[in-house]
């Protein structure tokens, strides 16, 4: 199950508000529906299209390293990212949803340059949904949905309060995000190595 995120693209429904439409089994379906179709995404590519380098001429990442920031993002790259961004939404999730208030960050992003073959990608996208998966197990009946992340003002301004499943839909809605990142760099993946 893939979300429609436009309610809160176009219509600036807040995160918080927009978690009211699912159920806790909802987010696990999604969750699965984001690895899978990211699975079948790659299920045609090999070691030498996950590691092409795309041209990206929007490319700018302020948090990479100075010779990194403008450079385009290949699928192991990518899939590292989605995949840390849900985790960090899973573990909020976890945390939030048996009532203790945290703020801060809670991710980690593997170094895409040792992400080299098929074999690690998909491991990684299979190790991402037992993880996400996991702390979506630990949560308490009912879970505690009056506990929000601690967030700096700016980002409070942005997103808004976030709970236990808005957490986990930000990191929904961020591997939403880059879903047509990836379709362009496998396409051009498959371009420019006559695949």
């Amino acid at each position: 199950m893939l979300i429609d995120f436009s309610p809160v693209r176009a219509d600036g429904v807040k995160l918080l508000d927009f978690a009211q439409r699912f159920t806790f089994h909802d987010l696990r379906l999604a969750v699965h529906g984001y690895i899978n179709v990211t699975l079948d995404l790659l299920a045609d590519c090999d070691d030498a299209m996950l590691v092409f380098e795309p041209h990206d001429p929007e490319a700018h990442d302020p948090f990479a390293p100075e010779a990194d920031q403008h450079i385009g993002w290949n699928l192991a790259h990518l899939v590292l990212h989605v995949t840390a961004s849900l985790e960090e939404g899973a573990a909020f999730c976890s945390v939030l949803g048996r009532g203790v208030p945290i703020g801060g960050r809670l991710r980690y992003e593997p170094d895409w340059r040792t992400y080299t073959t098929r074999a690690q990608v998909i491991g990684r996208l299979e190790e991402s949904r037992r993880m996400c998966l996991a702390c979506l197990d630990t949560l308490p009946e009912p879970p505690h949905l009056d506990v929000y992340r601690e967030l700096p003002e700016q980002y409070l301004a942005f997103f808004g309060r976030l709970n236990a499943p808005a957490n986990l839909l930000l990191g929904l809605l961020h591997w939403d995000d880059h879903l047509p990142q990836m379709r362009d760099a496998k396409a051009q993946a498959q371009a420019a190595l006559k695949t």
